[in-house]
């Protein structure tokens, strides 16, 4: 291992958003280019909104799309724990240092007098920030305050002069804030849970992160976080932030943006790949030299760099995570793709819960010869209603009318004459015979293949004929053109 150690830290509070993977791909795949160790670290000290099933989910989900962690709350590891809320003590030490070396300081300020600050202040047109009230209380001021029940929260000591602060991001470059826009912020909530910005740094600290990559919207979060590593004399990591993720509209990806879904489940169970997934996420954010857009996973690896990270806002083109879903579907081996159609088959009705070796390789063929029309694999029960139960017309009026133009009834009689003493019904020997069939009749490919079609599918398009034929067999063929021959 090198010595790069990047962490992916969601919040359990709730399903894991889209952003939040392309955030964690990142930082694998990060690691994984440089031999590096990832951590899953979870922050759960919002304790009102984080559950132990949302944590599961995201166990599930980067499993699914295969970000393995070397060390984490599941993997286990020597700078453990890894659960924030198991870590409190941890944090009550460098408080204590903080407040010792006066860079923090108890504050008793109640919810409303907070919002009688504020208030006072947009009133005198300045920013709404805490104005120091507590920062210089005497022992006897606080004991007082104490006696009333106040419980203190922890705030930081800003610097009392103007300071610029400088962040040197991977991504976005040098970008430069000012302390006159930060207050003396909360470090520690009063009833004793660090805050975020807080928590961070002792946890990436004390687990030796080298890199942060996360969304931009934490950007900002970055020089309070600075201001701490500083206050505890350590050095921090090397920081990048992402570009943000719009909808087609683009605004903030949300359940209003389109087609696009925002959580992780909802691909996995549309039957999207996860392996297509990652290759549509890498490419939000991130391009290759070569401007290539199809990828395997190791690919991907192989090429990636925090290099070539742009720092503008990607959109979610669904139609192009489509098209990229598709072509993996029909790369991937037909055992896979069939394991994963099954459960919509069975649900949609169309075959039973337990299937024959002979009913599961009926299934194969159906899912070989559909799978090119499909663009994530939830769709299959739109493609196989023609190999499943009796036949139904499409349209049944525009159906005659096809039926009855002149020299149909011969084509429809003499495929099903031919087909009738065909004994090899594979997928080839079924070819080469309906085109000797149509050299041997004195119609043009459109007369043979469209009300063919038309007789053996009930629709106008779909797979090739040949295939379906093969599919079907020579009994249901038969019947098909018969009940064809009916209406002609």
């Amino acid at each position: 291992m090198s010595d790069i150690r990047v962490r992916f830290a969601p919040s359990p509070t709730g399903q894991i958003h889209i952003g939040n993977i392309r955030t964690a791909l990142f930082t694998w795949l990060y690691a994984r280019k440089h031999n590096g160790t990832t951590v899953l670290r979870i922050e759960d000290t919002d304790q009102e909104r984080s559950t132990s099933e949302f944590e599961e989910i995201i166990l599930q989900e980067t499993d699914w799309l295969g970000l393995d962690w070397d060390e984490g709350v599941r993997a286990g590891g020597d700078y453990g724990p890894y659960r924030q809320s198991d870590r409190l003590d941890i944090y009550d030490k460098y408080i204590d240092r903080l407040i010792e070396e006066d860079k923090a300081y108890y504050c008793y300020c109640t919810d409303e007098e907070l919002e009688q600050m504020r208030e006072e202040a947009k009133a005198k047109g300045k920013p709404p920030k805490y104005n120091g009230r507590c920062r210089n209380l005497s022992e006897e001021e606080r004991k007082e305050l104490e006696a009333e029940g106040r419980e203190p929260a922890v705030r930081f000591k800003m610097p009392t002069e103007e300071i610029k602060i400088v962040v040197n991001d991977l991504v976005h470059g040098e970008v430069e804030f000012s302390s006159e826009v930060l207050d003396d912020f909360v470090i520690v909530k009063s009833d004793g849970l660090p805050t975020y910005n807080f928590a961070v740094v002792i946890d990436d600290h004390l687990m030796e992160i080298s890199h942060v990559i996360r969304g931009e919207d934490h950007l900002s979060n970055t020089p309070k976080q600075q201001l701490i590593y500083d206050a505890l004399d350590w050095e921090m990591p090397e920081f990048g932030h992402l570009p943000m993720i719009l909808g087609e509209d683009k605004s903030k990806l949300s359940k209003r943006s389109g087609e696009a879904y925002v959580y992780v489940s909802e691909y996995r169970q549309k039957g999207y790949l996860p392996e297509a997934l990652i290759n549509f996420l890498a490419l939000l954010g991130w391009s290759s030299a070569d401007d290539e857009e199809l990828f395997t996973v190791e690919e991907i690896i192989d090429n990636f760099s925090m290099e070539r990270v742009n720092n503008s806002p990607s959109v979610f083109d669904v139609e192009k995570l489509n098209w990229m879903n598709g072509h993996h579907i029909r790369e991937s081996e037909l055992d896979r793709i069939v394991d994963l159609a099954i459960p919509y088959l069975q649900e949609a009705g169309y075959i039973a819960d337990e299937l024959s070796d002979e009913e599961y390789n009926y299934v194969a063929q159906i899912v070989d010869v559909v799978r090119d029309s499909l663009d994530y694999v939830a769709q299959i029960t739109d493609h196989v209603d023609i190999f499943f139960g009796e036949l139904e017309y499409e349209n049944k009026e525009e159906v005659i009318d096809c039926f009855q133009q002149e020299d149909v009834d011969l084509v429809l009689e003499t495929l099903k004459d031919r087909l009738a003493v065909l004994d090899d019904y594979s997928p080839d020997s079924v070819l080469e015979e309906m085109r000797a069939i149509l050299n041997d009749l004195p119609v043009g490919g459109r007369l043979f293949y469209h009300p063919t079609r038309y007789a053996l599918t009930g629709k106008g398009s779909g797979p090739e004929l040949y295939q379906v034929v093969s599919i079907l067999g020579k009994e249901e063929t038969i019947n098909r053109l018969d009940k064809a021959l009916n209406l002609v």
